[in-house]
């Protein structure tokens, strides 16, 4: 959730709040011996700034409880209504601390023993790179359906961790909204 603290001349800023998942071992065969990672609160700041159908964007986020750790992105956003139609386009850049990489990513020797995946130390740095693109049909002024989709590339030490079986994260989602 985000709730805007100013908005002028298409400057926003903004401070967020919500919840970030964990992990759980049990999630996957391939993670046994790796532990949990304890779900957790986040909060966090957004600024960006738009100018017709361009917005640029840049957010920090901070976990409290679960993997403690501080994440931050950078983006730009193209769109253009076409009458019922909105088309967009996005790509960002995602950062992770130590604490986020190692929590995620890294294998402690307990959890190597246990697993039986190397050792391996995850450092901070780019986690991540996402291209999105998205079409919303506008089917009334309140009700929308959108269907998006996109790609996740892990990179640095995510993309080379013995965890990580595939470094592209392809997605896809269809939904409908009401705006209010």
């Amino acid at each position: 959730m985000t709730l805007d603290v100013l908005e002028r001349d298409g400057f926003r800023l903004g401070i967020k709040g919500g919840y970030e998942l964990g992990r759980k071992e049990d999630d996957s065969d391939y993670l046994r011996g790796l532990g949990d990672i304890d779900p957790g609160g986040v909060i966090g700041g957004i600024i960006s700034y738009e100018r017709g159908p361009f917005e640029i964007y840049a957010n920090l986020n901070k976990t409290i409880g679960g993997s403690e750790s501080l994440t931050g992105a950078l983006g730009a956003k193209a769109s253009h209504r076409y009458g019922r139609f909105v088309f967009s386009a996005d790509v960002s850049g995602t950062w992770a601390d130590d604490n986020h990489m190692e929590s995620y990513f890294g294998i402690t020797p307990a959890q190597s023993r246990r697993s039986g995946l190397p050792e391996y130390g995850a450092k901070a740095g780019i986690k991540r790179l996402d291209v999105k693109a998205s079409i919303t049909y506008m089917m009334t002024d309140n009700w929308m359906v959108t269907g998006a989709a996109g790609a996740g590339f892990l990179t640095g030490d995510a993309k080379d961790s013995p965890i990580v079986k595939d470094d592209v994260q392809p997605f896809a989602l269809l939904g409908v909204g009401y705006r209010f």
